[in-house]
């Protein structure tokens, strides 16, 4: 998130950090092949650290930033993490200091030729920009899928923010100046209980704009009308395919 928009996932901190997906290991191995150095990467709108921590792992320091300082406070607490909240177009990083930026299901919310030129400004030569995100979830069972698509699409789709749209087409739509890098295809898998499906559904953004605006959980409704189909204590196997879209500078 940055100073363009609205911070749309404080109100949604605690259920973000608990349930949002974490990515791949494959991911985060091949970022850290394809940046020149292991020395620092910046993880921009890190939210509550799912991309940050595996960042950790695999870099010697890892600054994640953000405008939601309560999500940041949800992240988890390493020795080679610093977090800082700071917007995406002024990070407070030094010039040439950076050998990966990752920006992880954010980049839509981004002043892009702003954050573009902060890019080029922190990254060392022939450093990389890599942001990605994943569309909708895809659910094993096939009834359930129909009721989280109608719920996505008509019983909250009014209240997904404009910016939306370019998670949905995979961000094909934004300019990407960079020399493009070519990246496999990756994607999460999770087998999730009914109750983390829900947990996840509640850190939606739109799903925080309709309670703020109408004072009640739409996924309550919804949890009732998945009951029959995914029994308490079953687990399920959920899907998100991923998008990503890397460069290297210099």
């Amino acid at each position: 998130m940055t100073a363009k928009g609205a911070d749309h996932f404080t109100p949604v901190a605690t259920q973000y950090a608990t349930f949002r997906p974490s990515y791949p290991d494959e991911l985060f191995d091949w970022l850290a092949d394809v940046a020149p150095q292991r020395g620092m990467a910046w993880d921009c709108g890190a939210g509550s650290g799912q991309a940050t921590v595996a960042l950790a792992q695999r870099f010697a320091q890892v600054i994640g930033t953000d405008l939601s300082g309560a999500q940041l406070a949800a992240a988890p607490a390493l020795p080679n993490v610093e977090y800082c909240t700071a917007s995406a177009e002024s990070s407070g990083l030094a010039d040439g200091s950076v050998d990966l930026v990752t920006v992880a299901q954010a980049m839509h919310w981004f002043d892009l030729p702003k954050f573009y030129a902060e890019v080029r400004r922190v990254l060392r030569p022939r450093g990389v920009l890599a942001a990605w995100g994943y569309n909708r979830l895809l659910i094993a069972q096939p009834e359930v899928q129909k009721l989280v698509d109608y719920f996505y699409e008509e019983k909250i789709g009014a209240w997904w923010p404009a910016e939306r749209v370019h998670v949905e087409n995979g961000y094909r739509d934004l300019p990407f100046p960079f020399a493009r890098i070519a990246a496999p295809q990756f994607s999460l898998h999770k087998n999730w209980s009914r109750e983390q499906l829900l947990g996840y559904l509640r850190s939606w953004s739109a799903v925080a704009r309709f309670k703020a605006a109408n004072g009640g959980d739409p996924v309550d409704a919804l949890a009732e009308e998945i009951a029959p189909y995914w029994p308490e204590g079953l687990t399920m196997k959920v899907e998100w395919p991923l998008f990503m879209h890397a460069g290297r500078v210099g």
